[in-house]
């Protein structure tokens, strides 16, 4: 006998949903930036009515922040995780700092400079989109203390801050067509730097 066909339950289809919601949003700010992504195109994407988008996200900007907040955790959880498979010693930091670097560029980068460039001039983008990059900013620090050991903690933020916003300009010198050799040297040296500075020892 077959087995019989297990229907989805509402709160199944209601998250199916609004992932492909999330995953359109995504595209669009990616494909067409945030000027040029509507509700209606992200629907379109989604293969939803303008009603189903509505009932999970009552505005444009609720709906853009939840998309960024959605990749932000997908990237996270990939990260986070893939620290279990590092080598120890300074090795370890080196491959953390190109998986940081991988994490936040690419698609994440893409879309989350086209929602910061935005929320410059657009206040309700902007409160949604603060509370998102912070718990960005805890997953990086859950993240860089797991590949740093043991550290003072003051010390262990300033080298967070610097790293993210290294790699946060190298992935904004990528997407403007810059030199691919002197993102990686810039990267390799910073890597040096931290790695004489104790790190990872």
């Amino acid at each position: 006998m077959s087995s019989p066909v297990r229907h989805r339950t509402q709160a199944e289809r209601s998250e199916r949903t609004r992932e492909l919601l999330l995953e359109a949003t995504i595209s669009c700010l990616v494909e067409l930036g945030y000027a040029r992504t509507t509700v209606h195109e992200i629907c379109r994407r989604a293969g939803l009515s303008r009603g189903a988008q509505q009932h999970h996200f009552t505005t444009k900007a609720e709906l853009m922040t939840s998309a960024l907040e959605h990749l932000f955790r997908r990237l996270g959880e990939e990260i986070l995780t893939a620290t279990s498979d590092l080598p120890p010693g300074p090795e370890r930091l080196d491959h953390g700092i190109d998986l940081l670097w991988q994490a936040y560029s690419g698609t994440l980068s893409t879309a989350a400079v086209e929602l910061w460039v935005a929320a410059r001039t657009d206040e309700e983008l902007r409160r949604s989109l603060l509370p998102v990059d912070r718990e960005l900013g805890h997953q990086t620090l859950e993240f860089y203390r797991r590949i740093a050991g043991p550290v003072d903690e003051a010390r262990l933020q300033t080298m967070l801050l610097l790293t993210v916003n290294l790699v946060r300009g190298l992935a904004l010198d990528a997407m403007i067509g810059g030199d691919p050799g002197r993102r990686d040297a810039l990267l390799a040296e910073w890597k040096r730097l931290v790695l004489t500075s104790g790190f990872g020892m």
